[in-house]
């Protein structure tokens, strides 16, 4: 399952930049920038997790905290709060006010999608997204292992990101353009190509012979993974 992350931020910069590592680490995103618009949109989707910024337009974050806490419908929503206010009096009366943790600007990236995983693991265990599974198709992003059919791929870097990203969206047709932002950044310039290329060495390291491939090519769109392998039982998979 994917997680929902619900984002409830004025600072459209920091929004666009939230909302393209968290879409591209697998989350499902939803954009929030008002106050007053927050508890109807967390009411209405009911998101697994919330970015609260403090320092928002009509109601603050920290109220909004609170009526998330006392509404039981959503009462249970990890918050992980967002702000420029980083004195301890205002981290104790962010914790207080219910917050599950709390973040100052600026901060890392990386720190940010740790806390993230962190507060899932222990919110939404089964939405942490420590492991993915297709099919007999196991990928371990913390130990960063794949397995097929009870045996170990060996996959390059590139390989096991390119996987992961094609197992966080089966079925989807990824262009290669969008796999070559999703996989090496928008801000590396690597050839088209080069995603056929790594595609090939993908299937080589997980296909076996007799195996039936997984990875769907579509003729002038791009990769997906099959839907139909997911939903056939492994040794019949296995044997093609």
């Amino acid at each position: 399952m994917t997680a929902r992350v619900m984002v409830i931020e004025d600072e459209e910069s920091l929004c666009a930049l939230l909302e393209y590592n968290l879409t591209r680490e697998g989350y499902k995103v939803s954009l929030v920038s008002d106050g007053d618009e927050a508890l109807y949109a967390i009411e209405d989707e009911k998101p697994d997790l919330i970015l609260l910024d403090w320092m928002l337009p009509h109601v603050s974050g920290i109220e909004i905290c609170r009526q998330i806490r006392a509404r039981s419908e959503v009462k249970d929503t990890p918050v992980i709060m967002l702000t420029a206010r980083g004195e301890e009096d205002d981290r104790i009366r962010g914790l207080e006010t219910g917050a599950d943790d709390y973040l100052t600007k600026p901060f890392s990236m990386t720190e940010l999608l740790a806390r993230i995983r962190a507060v899932l693991r222990r919110s939404r265990p089964t939405l942490a997204g420590d492991v993915a599974t297709f099919g007999d198709i196991i990928l371990d992003r913390q130990a960063h292992r794949v397995r097929r059919a009870e045996r170990d791929l060996h996959l390059g870097p590139t390989e096991f990101k390119l996987l992961d990203v094609l197992m966080q969206r089966p079925g989807r047709v990824f262009s290669r353009e969008q796999l070559l932002d999703l996989v090496w950044g928008r801000d590396v310039y690597v050839e088209i190509r080069t995603v056929d290329v790594h595609v090939g060495r993908l299937r080589k390291a997980i296909n076996r012979r007799g195996d039936r491939d997984p990875i769907r090519t579509v003729r002038s769109a791009g990769y997906a993974l099959d839907e139909t392998y997911a939903a056939t039982p492994a040794r019949q998979a296995a044997r093609g």
